[in-house]
């Protein structure tokens, strides 16, 4: 991996990479790296190389744990490789703001909870400690986007939950 990447993407999506993903934000952003932050695929040899498997050859993978990835790596705009940042959980990437990765915007994509207390959109559907999670990081100053594809409009997400009261 490159020794600064420059970020183009932070997202979290419960399915990591899959078509949206390839087939919409790799064009789209012109990006030639994914990076996926989580420490269960980083433990998991079959998983990770699932993943591996799934992505064009011209795209770089890094397979990482959050917090390895978060003390370790250097981030400048316009420097490195376009990079997506993949998070499976907003958990994760309130822990990777936490540690020292620092950005602007999170996208949200995909989130599956079965202990679900707001759906957003099909797709969507956060718990309580989300709900936490995506409040510390707009506390934080992170803008916080709904939104699948680019082609789609952004939601504000905090105001969905901002919507729901305490």
């Amino acid at each position: 991996m490159q020794d600064s990447l420059d970020i183009a993407l932070v997202r979290v999506d419960n399915r990591l990479v899959h078509g949206q993903i390839l087939e919409a934000w790799v064009p789209f952003l012109k990006a030639s790296c994914i990076v996926v932050a989580d420490d269960q695929v980083a433990s998991d040899f079959f998983r990770e190389t699932v993943i591996r498997m799934a992505v064009p050859s011209e795209v770089e993978v890094v397979i990482s744990g959050v917090a390895e990835f978060a003390e370790n790596k250097a981030f400048r705009r316009g420097c490195g490789p376009k990079t997506i940042v993949l998070f499976s959980t907003v958990s994760a990437a309130w822990t990777a703001y936490r540690l020292g990765f620092r950005f602007d915007k999170l996208n949200i994509g995909n989130i599956y909870n079965e202990e679900c207390r707001l759906c957003c959109t099909p797709s969507v559907q956060m718990n309580d400690g989300d709900i936490r999670d995506i409040t510390g990081l707009r506390n934080a100053g992170v803008q916080i986007e709904l939104r699948r594809v680019p082609r789609e409009k952004p939601i504000d997400l905090f105001e969905i939950v901002r919507s729901m009261g305490p």
